[in-house]
């Protein structure tokens, strides 16, 4: 397996555990913490492993300019996101939340253009727009969306997280090429950490730990070592080897995933219509990684 089929699969990984999250960060709150609880510990508990993970790396001595930009990655990729994500889905349902998450590879791909020139083809587009049909079919068919005042503010708080989040994509990519995953890892977390910690200490003092049971905690350490320290460890990996709008676009996986660990665990029903959604996110993604003929590259010259 070359470097290129190992980043794609660590981003087939990392939708795996974002897929699953949905269930499971919903089930935290509010039964046994409030969304900026969650927060503190979740940013707190994967720069510690981080940081920890370190001591058993390579040490690299990383450039001042760079962790600037590693510092205004962070604020985006883990305070913003990750406030405004707990904050929104607290507010709004998981049908809004996934709708408006589609969106993300279109925001990666902007960004990309405007801020690294990434090139836009017609085929990366149609691609994507398969997907976000296949990712809009999965969510909305048969629902009915709440657009009532504390759903409307959920919507646009999970608007800003996953827009800081596509952001955060294309401006860590360019630092990924000069250091290990590891290194850039342990500084975009405590960055972040500094940022969420004005925020979110303030509530840790009212957690009631009596409350939390077994399942509780089982959740808040997946939250913590799944979706935070190795998600984004296999998501900034995946970044040496493929491009911005390529990993934003595995987030079209993330519905797919949920829908299954639904069937599977919590008794959803297998219809017509989260088959033909499937279809099309995984045609989508053949689509996006297709590379063009040799016909159309003669063409081209």
């Amino acid at each position: 397996m070359n470097k290129k089929h190992g980043a794609h699969l660590t981003l087939f990984a990392t939708s795996l555990l974002f897929g699953a999250n949905y269930w499971i960060a919903k089930g935290l709150m509010p039964e046994y913490f409030q969304p900026l609880q969650v927060i503190f510990l979740r940013v707190l508990g994967a720069m510690m492993l981080f940081w920890l993970l370190q001591l058993f790396t390579l040490k690299e001595k990383v450039k001042r300019k760079d962790l600037m930009l590693i510092a205004f990655s962070s604020a985006l990729g883990v305070a913003v996101n990750q406030i405004m994500f707990f904050e929104g889905l607290s507010l709004t349902t998981p049908v809004d939340t996934s709708i408006i998450h589609s969106s993300s590879p279109l925001l990666v791909l902007v960004f990309a253009a405007l801020i690294t020139r990434e090139k836009l083809t017609l085929t990366k587009l149609s691609g994507i727009l398969m997907g976000a049909a296949g990712t809009v079919l999965l969510v909305t068919y048969g629902e009915e969306i709440s657009f009532n005042a504390d759903s409307f503010r959920g919507d646009i708080f999970i608007l800003i997280n996953i827009s800081a989040y596509s952001m955060y994509l294309v401006l860590i990519k360019p630092v990924m090429a000069r250091y290990k995953p590891v290194t850039v890892m342990k500084w975009v977390f405590l960055f972040g950490f500094l940022c969420v910690l004005p925020f979110s200490v303030w509530r840790i003092p009212d957690i009631d730990w009596q409350n939390v049971d077994t399942f509780g905690l089982f959740s808040l350490l997946y939250v913590i070592i799944g979706t935070t320290f190795l998600a984004y460890l296999l998501t900034i990996h995946a970044l040496r080897y493929v491009e911005a709008s390529i990993a934003g676009f595995y987030i079209y996986l993330q519905p797919i995933f949920a829908a299954i660990i639904g069937i599977w665990l919590f008794n959803e029903v297998l219809t017509i219509h989260k088959i033909v959604a499937a279809a099309l996110v995984f045609a989508g993604v053949y689509v996006v990684n297709s590379k063009p003929s040799k016909t159309k590259l003669k063409a081209k010259k």
